[in-house]
């Protein structure tokens, strides 16, 4: 059986949009869990969601709590951003010209958002790795050096887009 082109662009088309709504989800998740560990039962944070106990953290200082929480509900808000504008990159996107003003636009947006996000990871970082010097753990991985690679890659490959979109172009004009 062969695959065609457009038949794996539609499936990784379906996969984003399931991963997007996913990200939704999980970011949903984590804004009640916070709201409610915050003003209705404090014992909440030790099951903020899956599995992730901040428990002592709250206990430490609330202040320091919502800060950690908000890093974390920013970073997952921010993927589920990011898998949004690769579902409408998979919109825009045509296999017979494949480089276009809109699909340049929309990974260097992408490429804008991870690059954010791993500036963000980096510092929610270094803030939690400051509280485990006080003796509260943050048991939460940031993955800000994977953020931030995804970033630079995705960069390049808008510019190299962007090379192709100038070189099919200039074919255009000449043919």
């Amino acid at each position: 059986m062969n695959i065609t082109n457009s038949t794996m662009l539609r499936v990784m088309n379906i996969v984003f949009w399931i991963i997007f709504i996913g990200l939704c989800i999980k970011t949903g998740a984590y804004v009640v869990s916070f709201f409610v560990s915050l003003f209705i039962n404090p014992e909440g944070a030790k099951d903020l969601y899956t599995d992730l106990n901040l428990y002592h953290l709250f206990t430490f200082s609330q202040l320091h709590y919502i800060q950690i929480v908000s890093y974390i509900i920013a970073l997952s808000g921010f993927k589920a951003y990011m898998a949004f504008q690769v579902v409408k990159l998979f919109m825009d996107f045509n296999l017979s010209k494949p480089f276009s003003g809109k699909l340049i636009q929309a990974f260097v947006t992408i490429s804008y958002i991870a690059i954010g996000t791993g500036v963000l990871s980096l510092i929610a970082s270094a803030h939690s790795k400051w509280l485990i010097n006080r003796g509260v753990e943050v048991a939460y991985e940031w993955g800000s050096g994977e953020i931030l690679f995804f970033g630079g890659v995705i960069y390049i490959l808008s510019l190299i887009f962007k090379k192709g979109y100038e070189l099919q172009n200039e074919n255009d004009l000449t043919v």
